[in-house]
């Protein structure tokens, strides 16, 4: 069977791995398919123990001595489906359906991301076409975490250019990427009896987003505005933080904080809220218009002692948060972030989860040195627990030159 579409070659390789279950961390099936399409061609292979797949084929004729390419890719796939589907992504195929110029799924995800890739790069390594010396590098477990291309080693490739094909856009190409690191920054907890009123103070409606792409859009950050707003009672008032929780996801700007707290002194108390939130929803009128206040009594006997509310309170006025640098190449990019994600309180531990990134290293090693010198002021333990590289913007480059007269020949516009 084929999908009768054009290029023809491309959405036959398409159709057949979309008959192979790849869901991230399920792999093996695909990676030994395209193990055994080297294999059938005589084609050298490297599959490795996660499943990654090298392959490798010579230069044409009269292009001995070209510089290899690397064209790379991922085999897994994002495998989501609506609730009334009885597809078993462990079994079953993508069914799949051509409506015009588009195709799509049956009430799953597709798998274009990034089986066209796979499906292009396998395409190329079957035709007859001119061509460099191409190594063709599948990863797997992409969508959770790129765990395939971590586990690369070192002198598996020989090439000095690389073509990454797993992109949205057309027309637009990619120069950089953020590398980035994932932080958690841990507070002992330690409470004590506290006489006083008790209030819930929640933040919430704002509009947050996703920390990679929505960053440049200088969003609120529920946390950060939490913070603040216990800073000012805390300039007014004995108080203690009963508990505190904020955000959902590493990679998601917060929308939403909610804080227990207990006052000494409650005079003129929401006069004083209401007065910072208004002050700081100004801030934000064009981006976070609908940001929302909501102050509660409640009753509570225990809280985190003096001690660490000010070093948690201090920690949130000190720390960066949003867009902390912008590219100098291009115009527009943010170039290095960070997004104070989640606040929760785990057994007898405070921690905050935050998320760096950047196209530069050293400024990834410069955000989590900042963060290791606050963390230390004021009592907390810091740890990272992932990291990827960035890929930094390179002002000349005669790969990207290429691309973009290329693509101007092919398509007669930029």
């Amino acid at each position: 069977m084929s999908l009768n579409l054009e290029p023809k070659a491309v959405f036959d390789w398409f159709y057949k791995l979309n008959q192979i279950p790849r869901c991230s961390g399920n792999e093996k099936r695909v990676s030994d398919f395209l193990v055994n399409f080297a294999k059938e061609r005589n084609l050298e292979v490297i599959q490795d123990e996660l499943y990654n797949v090298i392959i490798k084929k010579p230069a044409s004729k009269g292009y001995e001595n070209s510089i290899p390419v690397i064209i790379q890719g991922h085999m897994d796939m994002v495998c989501v489906k609506s609730d009334d589907s009885n597809h078993n992504f462990d079994t079953d195929p993508i069914q799949m359906i051509v409506d015009g110029d588009y195709i799509k799924a049956n009430n799953t995800t597709l798998g274009a991301d990034n089986g066209i890739a796979v499906a292009y790069a396998l395409a190329i390594l079957d035709g007859n076409y001119a061509h460099p010396p191409l190594e063709i590098l599948i990863t797997t477990q992409e969508e959770t975490g790129m765990d395939g291309a971590s586990a690369l080693k070192k002198g598996m490739l020989n090439g000095k250019r690389l073509i990454n094909i797993d992109s949205e856009e057309e027309g637009v190409f990619l120069v950089s990427c953020a590398g980035g690191t994932n932080l958690k920054i841990d507070f002992d907890i330690e409470e004590e009896e506290f006489v006083g009123t008790g209030l819930d103070i929640s933040i919430s409606g704002l509009n947050g987003g996703h920390s990679g792409i929505e960053i440049v859009k200088q969003r609120a950050n529920a946390n950060k505005i939490l913070a603040r707003v216990l800073n000012e009672i805390r300039k007014h008032t004995d108080m203690r933080i009963v508990d505190i929780s904020g955000g959902i996801k590493h990679n998601a700007i917060p929308s939403n904080a909610i804080a227990k707290i207990l006052i000494k002194n409650t005079d003129n108390i929401e006069e004083i809220i209401n007065s910072i939130f208004n002050n700081i929803k100004k801030e934000y009128e064009i981006e976070d218009k609908n940001m929302l206040l909501d102050i509660k009594s409640s009753s509570y006997s225990k809280a985190f002692n003096k001690n660490l509310t000010d070093n948690y309170i201090d920690y949130f006025m000190l720390v960066p948060d949003g867009v902390v640098a912008m590219s100098k190449g291009i115009d527009g990019l943010v170039q290095t972030s960070l997004n104070n994600a989640i606040v929760l309180k785990e057994n007898n531990i405070l921690r905050i989860t935050t998320s760096v990134r950047s196209s530069i290293e050293s400024q990834i090693d410069m955000i989590i040195e900042n963060i290791r010198i606050l963390s230390k002021k004021v009592g907390a333990k810091l740890e990272q627990k992932s990291r990827y590289p960035a890929w930094q913007y390179e002002q000349n480059s005669k790969l990207r030159d290429i691309s973009l007269s290329t693509y101007k020949q092919c398509f007669e516009k930029d």
